[in-house]
């Protein structure tokens, strides 16, 4: 039994003491005895490491906190609520803020427990950030469908001048190439932005990872050149996640370049690049530059060099938008960003560990896939559900004569996508949203693909498309987007993979030739599937 103080001193406050120690010294929570008048008696090490506590007795517990007053007056109030306070922590600490807590004990002496929130602020910045993010991916989105319908207009009628003015001189081909040039450009800024916000349209497949790294092995080894070794430390076999191919690579290929620029400032013989991969089963939450990494199954992809390290000052800030120590070799501050992004829209949590004059690892944590990657049903194949196709005798080689239905709020966009499809030879019947276009159905128009618009005022693309299909199941379908809400994205990619052989997606701005191109796709596979 400890022989708490009861109105009387103690007959040996050193047997106290060992007996409180006995008791609450191997406990992780921070505890100290406070008498009547706050004094501290006693604490474990648990509250003595977190307050920084100086060895000696009868410390006011008051004199630890940031604000004294603000404690001394919720110890006499009887502390009937936690209080959150700052402890100054002593020379060379960081305050520290903490949940102070009390319990009564006979005699007026009371137990005060520490609760370290240190870890808790920091993961509540980490959320406020995100929503910060968040709000400036909504704006970045907003924006970038604006900007992409003008694009594409640009494109378009560019691509139609330059045609019409192949009979003529030199000088208009030269400007309508500066024009497509131009736009070429805004498109590529536009996805950038919307990387980095985590916006970015995406077509997600269920990728074996191992497989996937290793198929940009003639990349990587032209991007090291002859004064960087690659290494690889492949160790996910037949681990599975659910990514877009095109952006995995691309983020491989950024974290990979950026490594041979920093080995190239202090190049040497056993300069590496390293390529691994691997699981990891995260039992609890682990912090990490930028991200936390919540527990959990994780495949884990890392791009690692044996460079000059980054410098601490620098390493918290390399994924802020814009920020660059190579703004004289041409950085514009966006690929780590656009990196971070991507991870994010992928449901994953990017960390990287550096120190200086030991290079730096990137590691990309992305969810398990449970599912193994379906193969598209063939012709003759016996396996699995063949996709539903429309009879082949309502179906023509090419695209002439094809009956497509466009279905495109942008007024300007839609007569010149019209302009094109007709050049083709196609019979087009356009429609500027989800309403007009089941009215051409019901009038009797019985298209042969339908080119649709996903965000549009009213019903939207994906609303139409799942319409129109419950009235013809193997509809082909080009679905265009420049930004979509994640919810529409969402359901436009599920359906994409129900269907994935007979639904297309088309990014904008677009070339003419792009959406030619996919058109032909699409209407090829059905040609073939009922042939």
């Amino acid at each position: 039994m400890i022989p708490w103080k009861t109105g009387r001193v103690a007959e040996d406050d050193q047997d106290w003491d060992s007996a409180f120690e006995t008791l609450c010294g191997a406990l992780q929570e921070a505890v100290a005895l406070l008498d009547e008048q706050g004094t501290i008696r006693v604490a474990n090490p648990a509250f003595r490491v977190l307050a920084a506590l100086p060895l000696g007795r009868d410390l006011p517990a008051a004199r630890l906190f940031s604000s004294p007053a603000r404690f001394a007056a919720w110890l006499a109030g009887g502390g009937l609520v936690p209080l959150e306070g700052v402890i100054e922590g002593g020379e060379g600490r960081e305050p520290r803020p903490v949940s102070c807590r009390l319990r009564f004990l006979p005699g007026g002496q009371r137990l005060l427990l520490l609760q370290d929130l240190a870890e808790h602020h920091r993961f509540r910045k980490q959320a406020e950030e995100g929503e910060r993010l968040r709000a400036l991916g909504q704006l970045a989105g907003g924006v970038a469908h604006d900007f992409n319908n003008i694009l594409a207009i640009i494109l378009a009628s560019a691509e139609a001048l330059r045609a019409d003015a192949r009979a003529g001189g030199t000088e208009r081909d030269a400007a309508l190439e500066a024009l497509l040039a131009a736009a070429d450009r805004g498109a590529a800024l536009v996805h950038r932005l919307l990387a980095l916000a985590g916006r970015q349209p995406l077509l997600p497949r269920v990728v074996l990872l191992d497989e996937a790294v290793t198929g940009l092995e003639p990349l990587l080894r032209s991007m090291a050149g002859r004064h960087v070794g690659l290494r690889w430390q492949l160790d996910a076999p037949g681990r599975a996640v659910l990514a877009d191919p095109v952006q995995l690579d691309q983020m491989v290929l950024n974290l990979a370049g950026n490594a041979v620029q920093a080995m190239a400032k202090r190049m040497s013989a056993e300069a590496t690049l390293t390529i691994a991969t691997g699981t990891r089963l995260a039992l609890q939450a682990e912090p990490g530059i930028p991200d936390l990494l919540p527990p959990g199954r994780w495949v884990m992809l890392s791009v690692s060099d044996n460079g000059p390290g980054i410098p601490p000052g620098v390493l918290g800030r390399i994924f802020e938008p814009f920020f660059t120590t190579r703004s004289a070799e041409g950085g514009t501050g966006l690929g780590l960003a656009t990196v971070h992004g991507i991870v994010r829209q992928f449901g994953g949590v990017l960390q990287v560990v550096s120190r200086p004059g030991e290079g730096a690892s990137f590691r990309i944590y992305l969810p398990r896939h449970q599912e193994t990657a379906p193969l598209p049903p063939r012709a003759g194949d016996g396996g699995g559900a063949a996709v539903p196709v429309v009879p082949a005798v309502a179906r023509r080689e090419g695209l002439a004569g094809q009956r497509v239905l466009l279905v495109e709020d942008e007024a300007p966009l839609r007569r010149l996508a019209e302009q094109v499809l007709r050049r083709e030879g196609m019979e087009v019947r356009a429609a500027g949203d989800g309403e007009e276009a089941l009215e051409l159905l019901a009038e009797g128009f019985a298209p042969d693909i339908l080119v649709s618009d996903i965000a549009m005022p009213g019903m939207d693309g994906m609303t139409l498309l799942r319409e129109m299909r419950r009235r013809l199941p193997s509809l082909p379908a080009v679905l265009v987007s420049g930004y979509s809400e994640r919810l529409m994205e969402r359901e436009a990619l599920e359906e994409g993979g129900r269907n994935a052989d007979i639904t297309g997606f088309l990014a904008k701005p677009y070339r003419p030739a792009a959406l030619v191109e996919t058109l032909r796709q699409r209407l090829a596979w059905v040609v073939e599937e009922s042939g």
